[in-house]
């Protein structure tokens, strides 16, 4: 499973390169999300995944944390590219030195995106507060 598959009918038809999940919404989020689920359910974690404890946390509804969500595209996007068709030799290794091991660092840290979640229980991010959304635009009228 790749971002970009290629036409089923073996066609050479270009192929629109995939977009980052976070400037999507509606249908083409919903369906990305659910390419991208299926990816880290069926490749990601039966390979990757290791066991949760608290010094390195997973949230088992991870993709209710738009960070993890984030993350997981970028790297499943890298994925598509240096692992599938065409890719060089040396892709996979790439992949998971500059890819795979930051992304999981990231997000299994204890101060990361699942700090409140436990096995069987997520808590969504409390975001940072700001004074102003837009401290340096027209003042509201």
């Amino acid at each position: 499973m790749t971002p970009d598959s290629a036409p089923a009918d073996g066609s050479e038809a270009e192929t629109e390169q995939p977009r980052f999940i976070l400037y999507l919404s509606g249908a083409d989020y919903a369906h990305t999300l659910r390419q991208l689920t299926l990816w880290a359910h069926h490749v990601l974690l039966p390979v990757y995944g290791r066991e949760v404890t608290s010094s390195e946390p997973w949230c088992s509804r991870w993709w209710e944390h738009p960070e993890a969500v984030a993350q997981l595209h970028g790297l499943w996007l890298a994925w598509g590219e240096l692992t599938g068709p065409g890719s060089g030799m040396c892709g996979p290794a790439n992949w998971h030195r500059d890819y795979l091991g930051p992304v999981l660092t990231a997000l299994r840290d204890p101060s990361g995106p699942f700090a409140g979640c436990k096995p069987g229980s997520h808590r969504a991010k409390e975001v940072p507060t700001v004074d102003a959304q837009d401290p340096f635009g027209p003042p509201p009228p």
